[in-house]
């Protein structure tokens, strides 16, 4: 599906988080143990730290970030690091301070010509109360109303900026609501997609903080990294979009994934009691056309629902 091109040092910044975790070990088969380096500011899985380099890392600290890139000759940086949605909102200035600062910290290692290649992960955040909720388009207002969504859309700004200004060779996604069975949520708004799972084998109900109704763009970890793999091995040229691109998965509600719960599940049940976390999923789209990620570079998402439902079931009930 994707291939190495080149012999690449990669660092992986937030090896300890959702994306992180995955994205390391599957880069790590690709281009080899040594060759990536994984990194956070704390520990990350014994899996990640036995199986290849791990380096404790605060990536707003641009001096220890300099000084690890040189010392594995690092030549792409995937930037995974921040303060999620519904954290942010009770953290807002270490929030827009982590999030912004590591990116440009990172933009300028490529600026200045010491790393060739950047990912960093936008989110459907970006869109705001304002967007069309259905089939949100690619190039659709941007209003958002939560302090994750302005940083986010600050990003994808600067990413298009150190593109068209200093010819930086970054690229980025708006990631949707992410499940996987591997590590657990991180303080987003649709970590109830993954909780529920937790909770449906361990206790067989769940509270949900969101309505249930709430329908929201979600998609499968493995699509998430393959849609990530697949826009940083695709040939430049294809890349024609420098902020970031729409991805899509599945769109689905609390009621919709539980009713799946319950068909693999009969005992299993379910209550809502929304929280803070109902007003930012308001704010975001229903469902999203990702019709230039599919033109442009071939993308297309493999898992629904039925099949996300029994993924998760299956390996978490191996592995909890």
């Amino acid at each position: 599906m994707y291939k190495k091109k080149l012999q690449e040092n990669i660092l992986v910044i937030g090896s300890s988080g959702q994306i992180g975790s995955e994205l390391v070990l599957e880069l790590r088969k690709i281009y080899g143990n040594s060759s990536v380096i994984a990194s956070d500011i704390i520990p990350s899985s014994a899996e990640i730290t036995s199986s290849g380099p791990f380096e404790i890392l605060d990536v707003t600290d641009s001096k220890k970030l300099l000084e690890v890139v040189k010392k594995h000759d690092i030549s792409q940086v995937y930037l995974l690091a921040a303060i999620l949605s519904a954290n942010a909102e009770e953290k807002i200035n270490l929030a827009w301070s982590l999030n912004m600062s590591s990116l440009f910290n990172v933009l300028n290692l490529a600026k200045e010509g010491v790393i060739r290649k950047i990912f960093w992960p936008s989110s459907i955040a970006v869109f705001g109360p304002n967007t069309d909720k259905i089939n949100t388009p690619q190039f659709a207002i941007t209003e958002p109303n939560t302090v994750y969504g302005i940083s986010k859309l600050a990003g994808e700004r600067w990413c298009e900026y150190y593109f068209n200004k200093f010819n930086v060779d970054v690229v980025s996604l708006r990631y949707p609501g992410l499940i996987g069975w591997k590590s657990l949520p991180g303080g987003g708004t649709t970590d109830y997609a993954v909780e529920i799972f937790h909770e449906a084998i361990k206790n067989k109900k769940y509270n949900c903080f969101l309505k249930k109704d709430s329908t929201l763009p979600m998609m499968y970890m493995s699509d998430a990294i393959n849609a990530t793999l697949n826009i940083m091995t695709t040939e430049a040229k294809n890349v024609k979009i420098r902020s970031s691109y729409n991805i899509a998965g599945v769109s689905f509600s609390p009621k919709e994934i539980s009713d799946e719960i319950q068909r693999n599940i009969s005992e299993f049940s379910i209550t809502y009691t929304p929280d803070f976390r109902q007003k930012i999923a308001d704010s975001w789209p229903n469902s999203i056309d990702d019709s230039r990620a599919q033109k442009d570079w071939k993308w297309k998402a493999e898992f629904d629902l039925p099949k996300i439902t029994s993924d998760m079931l299956k390996n978490l009930t191996s592995n909890l």
